[in-house]
């Protein structure tokens, strides 16, 4: 019997998708609020990217995280970074910059479904001492950059990916954005810079759920029509259905061109936890309100978990 790959790893996709939701669902319950809408929307772009897009190595930390050693220094060799955990920094293997730092949780939990952090990684979740933090830092698994205010992380991909091409390495940068980051002006200043720099070398995913702290981007500052924004910059933009695995595979396939490649990701940030949408438009951070609405949302958890 021939095997269908091409099946087989859409099918491993949606499984990994399906575990961040759940896992993310379940630290959000036990520890009474979180980032839980980003996850509900990611989810299916971090899978795609961790099990079928990115040129990793073998995690290079152990499983169980790491104690925090102190922040980059000359004088400080106890310090490392997290982009261990995805593998070493080889000239011919990519790396992942993520942008918005609250998507960390969502991170932790992909790291620990495609096997890079331990089953237990998340009881270490914004603990004195932790790595791994809320607001994703350098030395949190997974994060190669702190990227501080919204937007810093493209510009930081940009060097990045310039520096590589100056030292002919054929690996790419890859960048995790939110959309709420193209109302900030340091965004289009790395836009303009990697096309003027025509940086093929960098692909960027965007989250475009619509959402951002103060509620829905369309009523906050609207972004649209982002795609022709970019391309009017000289940067290549596809739209896809952020909840297909197959739409959101297919542009990292396209003929590579002398211009970096975003992918704008059209996703819901409900998506798989339905209780969600009562709260709209303020899905930025999930804080129950009672022990009853606490005990919808775990029920609403349990009931997945059973349909697997």
């Amino acid at each position: 019997m021939t095997r269908d790959t091409r099946r087989d790893w859409k099918l491993e996709t949606r499984r990994i998708a399906g575990n961040i939701r759940r896992r993310v669902l379940d630290h959000v319950i036990r520890n009474n609020g979180g980032y839980l809408s980003q996850a509900c929307s990611s989810a299916e772009m971090f899978a795609v990217l961790y099990n079928k897009i990115l040129h990793l190595g073998p995690s290079e930390a152990p499983r169980v995280p790491q104690k925090f050693c102190g922040v980059p220094r000359s004088d400080n060799p106890h310090f490392f970074s997290g982009s261990v955990y995805n593998g070493p920094r080889a000239p011919h293997l990519d790396r992942l910059i993520l942008s918005p730092a609250h998507y960390a949780l969502v991170l932790y939990a992909t790291l620990i479904e495609v096997g890079r952090l331990a089953e237990d990684a998340l009881k270490h979740f914004n603990r004195d001492g932790s790595t791994v933090e809320m607001i994703g830092a350098e030395h949190s698994p997974g994060v190669e950059t702190t990227t501080g205010s919204l937007s810093q992380a493209l510009s930081q991909a940009g060097g990045i990916a310039l520096a590589r091409r100056l030292k002919n390495e054929t690996g790419r940068v890859w960048v995790v954005m939110s959309d709420g980051e193209f109302q900030e002006g340091q965004t289009w200043e790395a836009v303009a810079t990697m096309v003027h720099y025509k940086l093929s070398n960098v692909g960027v995913f965007v989250d475009m759920n619509g959402q951002q702290c103060d509620g829905a981007m369309s009523s906050v500052m609207n972004i649209e029509p982002l795609a022709a924004k970019l391309e009017a910059f000289g940067a290549r933009a596809v739209d896809v259905d952020g909840h297909d695995l197959e739409a959101l595979f297919a542009p990292t396939q396209l003929p590579v061109e002398d211009r970096p490649l975003f992918v704008l990701a059209r996703t819901d940030p409900a998506r798989g936890v339905s209780l969600l949408e009562e709260r709209a438009p303020q899905l930025h951070y999930l804080r129950f309100t009672s022990e009853e609405e606490k005990m919808r949302y775990r029920k609403f958890h349990d009931r997945l978990a059973k349909e697997g």
